[in-house]
């Protein structure tokens, strides 16, 4: 329920002033005239930013489960490849890690005639394939040391608990070693998941037509500088303070409902 007494505070009143006055400046001295003209190429930008955005943070996320639980569980054998991994995907710029497989891996495919001759060419020959894919592992990569974290902090005597019981190793993951983990890090997600909006920008660079390009593109042919940079920024607030209310909720909905009904249930 929105608290109209807070909303109603001096310094509040001042700010949001200030803000319509911004927006009264922005619609009415700045030229606008453009947009009908990008409105449909804009709208195949911002859906390619926001499918770019889930599709790498759902496949990230998969692959981060499983490298967090080796780094704090797994053998040797797991655990250092799965260290490595993280430590080089932190390490190295995303940029770096986007051409290396744009450029780089994606430059390969050509010299072999059977992959040019395969039904995955028509895909392997476009830009968006190695955005996702390094999309997919930056996310993976950072995502993975936080549920390293995740796992290791889930209380012992919960899992030694459910093996008293005779609990099967796979059961025990699913319904309290999983769950517990994700719960200690939902906030971490959230703001992890706002930095991976920001940084779909990138794939601008290999071609691929996000609302960033859009943007791009509309300054290079009209060399209207500031307009499609205010509309770009409103984009990604909008689009990040849905996140993070998004997340907001996720967090009030598991943590209130795993505080209520306790661990296994």
């Amino acid at each position: 329920m929105i608290d109209f007494r807070s909303l109603m505070q001096p310094h509040r009143i001042v700010m949001m002033l200030i803000f319509v006055g911004i927006v009264v400046w922005c619609a009415v001295s700045l030229q606008w005239d453009w947009i009908p003209k990008y409105a449909p190429l804009a709208l195949q930008g911002i859906w390619t930013t926001i499918w770019l955005l889930v599709v790498t943070i759902v496949l990230g996320f998969l692959l981060a489960v499983p490298l967090g639980l080796a780094q704090a569980v797994g053998p040797w054998y797991l655990a250092a490849p799965a260290k490595t991994f993280c430590t080089i995907i932190r390490g190295t710029p995303l940029l770096l890690q986007l051409w290396l497989l744009y450029y780089g891996l994606g430059s390969l495919f050509p010299q072999f005639p059977w992959i040019r001759s395969s039904e995955l060419w028509p895909y392997l020959r476009q830009a968006w394939p190695y955005a996702v894919l390094a999309l997919t592992l930056s996310y993976a990569g950072y995502e993975g040391e936080v549920m390293r974290g995740a796992f290791k902090g889930v209380a012992k005597g919960q899992l030694e608990a459910a093996k008293s019981f005779g609990m099967p190793r796979l059961t025990m993951f699913r319904r309290i070693w999983l769950p517990q983990a994700i719960r200690n890090v939902l906030p971490t997600l959230g703001g992890e998941t706002i930095l991976q909006l920001k940084a779909t920008p990138l794939v601008a660079t290999i071609t691929v037509v996000d609302i960033y390009a859009v943007s791009s593109r509309v300054r290079s042919d009209t060399f209207i500088v500031y307009e499609p940079l205010i509309l770009l920024a409103v984009f990604y607030v909008l689009v990040a303070g849905v996140i993070a209310l998004a997340f907001h909720w996720l967090e009030v909905k598991v943590l209130g409902t795993g505080s209520r009904n306790g661990v296994v249930g």
